[in-house]
């Protein structure tokens, strides 16, 4: 695995850890609201950028079929969608995504479109992230808004 991307992937995960982090001190409502909303856009982007490494290791490998390039496109589609009104379950909604993207991973380089080490970089951001996530959701019950 590159050394780059595996620091770059992990300092990926310090805007889900900062807004996790504030719904666990105590803040106004205000602030915990926009370290919500924050945390949750953030993974919603996350999530919309697996997709687009799914079409460029498509294109890559000369998919013909339809099946990679769909996959591609749902993590957008998803995250659009679950963002378009924030709230807690839509929230753990894009954690559990982000946890479940782990199975196009796995068929991306058992095709042989990822690189073999990808899957060693994955697995623990969409663990990181995915469960960040999901705790954020959590946390953000019960705030107004």
């Amino acid at each position: 695995m590159p050394h780059g991307a595996r620091w770059l992937g992990v300092s990926g995960l310090v805007p889900a850890i900062a807004a996790v982090a504030v719904l666990l001190a105590p803040a106004a409502p205000e602030v915990r609201q926009l370290a919500a909303h924050a945390g949750a856009v953030y993974a919603g982007l996350i999530l919309s950028f697996l997709g687009g490494t799914w079409w460029g290791f498509a294109a890559r490998h000369g998919e013909t079929g339809w099946s990679l390039w769909v996959l591609a496109v749902m993590p957008s589609l998803a995250a659009w969608a679950l963002l378009m009104a924030l709230a807690p379950a839509r929230i753990v909604a894009i954690g559990v995504l982000i946890v479940a993207s782990l199975m196009v991973d796995r068929l991306l380089v058992a095709k042989g479109a990822a690189p073999g080490w990808w899957m060693g970089l994955r697995v623990p951001l969409s663990l990181g992230l995915g469960a960040l996530t999901v705790a954020l959701g959590v946390l953000a019950r019960g705030i107004a808004g």
